[in-house]
């Protein structure tokens, strides 16, 4: 095949793909590369609608003729994915010597004209896949340590449109799926009720929403999470109803930015997360640009807090009442109410019966540094001599150099 041609059908594998990466780098450089190392396209499904357009990519920028070929068969069995019937038909007008160019999306009705941007900015993030993601052993920065009953771990990019899940073994975390998603029509670091934003920061799934208990528009299901958290609502953050969910079903996917404030999940991915993901113990970190780390680089601050956790509990098994109250910011918040950091530590020390230890298990804790530091801790809370314990949840927040506690209460 000619470099002409080869130049004509990269161009024309999408109109809507005409694009200058921010790299610099072209469509076809794009298309034609490699995945990052332990970037896992859609699940390392060859056969996810999202790998195959990939592939379909790929062989417009090699100048393989079976582009058309593996174009046509993405569309007859995934008929409702848009970006697919738009390369189908860019491919077939290719081969009548037409060679629809980036001005081409200019004309033309303006809802039609914005339908073409959505899509090739949907393009765009569907692409950034191949150049982007976590290295090998990698984990996001939030995450300092996992109780052993954490199953999985969900990062969402919300800069990116992307969605990681990982998995917690006993080696670490691993990277076992990630997927393309819609955030809010305005954009992300959601402040109030209503702005169309996603917003930022560790959260928790907290239930489970099926198909038939749901409007179309959520398509499969739905995952809530605990938004606002303690820390937003300590920061006058309002809203609610922030879930990943599904599409409508007419739909594979939705552009980018089309939510008003949830993370919107093709349908296939989604049912992969509604049987994956255990409420109340999931956590989803939603953040503007993920940091990628090595386990090692967070020990410090593992063991910092730990300790701190370990003093919090001497103080209360001891019954010091003056060094437990040390603990709690003077805007301490419980389960019960708002109260004096003294007036909860006496209430603690009530509640225990004595020469009765508290214990502390499956620990969980998350650093959150946006605006201010944030550590969150889960963990399970242990009366001795009992089988079972409380799950409970701490938010902690960094004053004047110190860690103190902000919120104290039950996981709904």
């Amino acid at each position: 095949m000619s470099t002409t041609r080869r130049s004509l059908l990269s161009r024309v594998a999408l109109a809507a793909t005409s694009f200058v990466l921010p790299s610099g780098n072209t469509f076809a450089q794009a298309a034609g590369s490699t995945p990052s190392e332990g970037v896992v396209i859609s699940g390392s499904s060859s056969n996810s609608p999202e790998a195959r357009l990939i592939e379909v990519y790929r062989a417009i920028a090699a100048g393989d003729s079976r582009a058309l070929l593996l174009a046509e068969d993405l569309v007859r069995e995934v008929p409702n994915f848009q970006l697919g019937q738009l390369v189908y038909g860019d491919l077939l007008l290719s081969r009548t010597g037409s060679s629809p160019a980036y001005a081409t999306v200019m004309d033309g009705p303006p809802v039609v004209r914005e339908q073409l941007q959505k899509l090739r900015m949907e393009a765009s993030r569907r692409l950034n896949v191949l150049r982007e993601g976590p290295p090998p052993g990698a984990w996001p920065e939030q995450v300092l340590e996992l109780a052993h009953n954490v199953r999985h771990v969900v990062v969402v990019d919300a800069s990116r449109s992307r969605v990681y899940v990982f998995e917690h073994r006993a080696t670490g975390l691993n990277l076992i799926r990630n997927f393309y998603a819609s955030i809010g029509r305005a954009g992300f670091d959601k402040q109030i009720e209503g702005d169309l934003r996603t917003p930022l920061g560790v959260y928790h799934i907290t239930s489970r929403l099926r198909d038939k208990q749901l409007d179309e528009l959520y398509g499969v299901g739905a995952l809530p999470l605990n938004y606002p958290n303690e820390h937003d609502r300590r920061l006058g953050r309002t809203g609610s109803g922030i879930w990943l969910h599904g599409v409508p079903r007419a739909a594979y996917s939705r552009s980018p930015f089309a939510t008003e404030g949830c993370v919107a999940l093709a349908n296939d991915d989604m049912a992969y997360l509604m049987n994956e993901l255990e409420p109340r113990r999931t956590p989803v970190i939603i953040t503007d640009e993920v940091k990628w780390v090595q386990p090692d680089t967070t020990a410090f601050a593992r063991t910092e807090f730990r300790a701190l956790l370990s003093d919090w509990m001497t103080a209360w098994s001891e019954g010091d009442r003056f060094a437990l109250q040390s603990f709690y910011s003077t805007d301490f918040l419980s389960g019960k109410g708002r109260h004096a950091a003294s007036r909860h530590a006496l209430r603690l020390l009530k509640a225990q019966p004595l020469a009765r230890r508290i214990d502390i298990k499956n620990v969980s804790i998350f650093r959150w540094k946006r605006e201010s530091e944030v550590t969150v801790v889960n963990f399970t809370e242990i009366v001795a001599g009992r089988a079972s314990g409380l799950a409970k949840r701490q938010y902690w927040g960094l004053e004047q150099g110190r860690w103190v506690m902000f919120f104290d209460g039950a996981v709904g």
